[in-house]
């Protein structure tokens, strides 16, 4: 029951860590259209049906039933056409959705407020009305990275033992327990035990787990004296590392792989010890590296969505497993908080610290995908205006007749399309999250 309860808690704090993550992105948009004059008549956070909701000034604020996002409604989003219509006598379904788009903003501009839409901004404003939700999510983004890396740390090996094993398996072996055969390991062998600390090794201080194990590595068949610390007392023992074959690692801890996928080997020296990890906290040069990195991986995930998805599509439909580092939805990041809140060997300091993870990338995932430079997202309305700056430079550089705001109505047909292929894409991802979650805890 308590590991039930604590699942829902994980999942409870993800769902309002989205939930706030939204309303600061609205707010990032809110605060810059009203200093810029634009009139708001909402700010919601959610969709479909409105739950709850009160009136402040000229501004409905509210939360609707799905918290799957959020929207502020500015008056005179669109221009009318070229003749100051907002309705034509043309036909189609996709001219429909231009007229109707029109018809909509011009709804919301009422009289006396034909200076305060949002088209009749000056480009940089519009810009910076945009921007400001995404630039809210970077910001937040930050703070939690900064919360991460600072105040809790990042993992790092010690010198101290965590275990110690009983004997040799080669590399590759699939065994998991030792037989009475197997050839001793010699960290058991030297009497070496779970919670020693290496203080030396042949007269070198160590200070770091990597100190220890270049030591190791590098003297297969030699003896080496070792002091360690155990219960409070310096206790010496002499260990020979033996001449093993291993897979090699890189200096990110990841098995190195040869031209053909398989896994690269090594003789070094061997002794069969783990160390304990803690948490030591980065400095804050480290946060903004590690904020860009996250963003280079959504970026390059979002580049690569075509061939994710096929193969999202794959394992939710076919025996396949999901890739962890691929994209998931909302479901699938609830799924995992609330693994993460109720597994019972994990401290608590590490729980916390994973949901505050969480929630970073989820920013970043946010700052990164709405800054892509198609309608309805923020970064189509930026791309549009930027066009208009462009055509306005070009015109009155050739001294030419001002073309006026684009007409971002016209791609109403675009934004449908973008729309049905988001919520295809929503849908796979909660289906495949619901029938072949990611599994990152084995």
């Amino acid at each position: 029951m308590e590991s039930a309860l604590l699942y829902i808690l994980g999942v409870l704090i993800i769902l309002v860590g989205v939930a706030v993550s939204i309303g600061l992105h609205e707010i990032g948009h809110l605060v810059p259209a009203k200093l810029f004059g634009v009139k708001v008549t909402q700010y919601m956070i959610g969709f479909g049906k409105t739950v709850w909701s009160t009136k402040r000034g000229e501004t409905e604020y509210g939360i609707k039933a799905i918290p799957l996002g959020g929207y502020i409604s500015m008056i005179g989003m669109y221009p009318p056409g070229k003749d100051g219509a907002t309705r034509s006598s043309s036909t189609g379904f996709f001219q429909t959705l231009v007229q109707d788009a029109r018809s909509a903003s011009a709804e919301t501009v009422g009289d006396g407020d034909e200076d305060r839409t949002f088209y009749n901004l000056p480009v940089w404003k519009r810009i910076i009305i945009m921007l400001g939700g995404p630039t809210m999510n970077l910001l937040l983004a930050v703070v939690l990275v900064a919360i991460v890396l600072m105040g809790f740390g990042t993992p790092q090996s010690t010198p101290t033992l965590a275990s110690v094993s009983q004997c040799v398996l080669p590399a590759g072996t699939e065994k998991t327990a030792c037989d009475d055969d197997d050839p001793l390991a010699p960290g058991a062998a030297a009497g070496l035990q779970p919670g020693d600390t290496i203080l030396s090794m042949n007269g070198t201080s160590i200070e770091s787990w990597t100190d220890a194990t270049e030591i190791i590595r590098t003297s297969p068949g030699t003896e080496l004296d070792v002091v360690v610390l155990r219960d409070g007392a310096e206790i010496a023992v002499a260990l020979t590392p033996l001449l093993t074959e291993r897979y090699a690692i890189d200096a990110d801890g990841q098995q190195q792989t040869d031209a053909s996928g398989e896994p690269i080997t090594e003789e070094v020296g061997f002794v069969g010890i783990v160390s304990q990890t803690e948490l030591v906290p980065e400095p804050p040069t480290a946060v903004l590296p590690a904020v860009g990195d996250n963003i280079g991986q959504v970026a390059n995930m979002i580049l690569n969505l075509p061939d994710r998805l096929v193969d999202i599509a794959n394992a939710a439909f076919g025996p396949g497993e999901r890739d962890p580092n691929g994209p998931i939805s909302v479901v699938g990041v609830g799924r995992i908080a609330g693994e993460v809140v109720s597994l019972e060997e994990v401290p608590v300091a590490s729980k916390v610290q994973t949901m505050v993870g969480i929630l970073a990338s989820l920013n970043v995932a946010l700052f990164v995908f709405n800054l892509v430079p198609l309608l309805p997202l923020d970064g189509g309305h930026v791309a549009a205006a930027l066009w208009e700056s462009i055509r306005r430079g070009w015109a009155k550089l050739f001294s030419r007749r001002d073309p006026g705001p684009v007409d971002a109505a016209k791609l109403m047909p675009l934004t449908f399309v973008v729309v049905i292929l988001l919520g295809g894409m929503s849908a796979l991802l909660i289906f495949a999250d619901i029938v072949k979650p990611v599994n990152l805890f084995g």
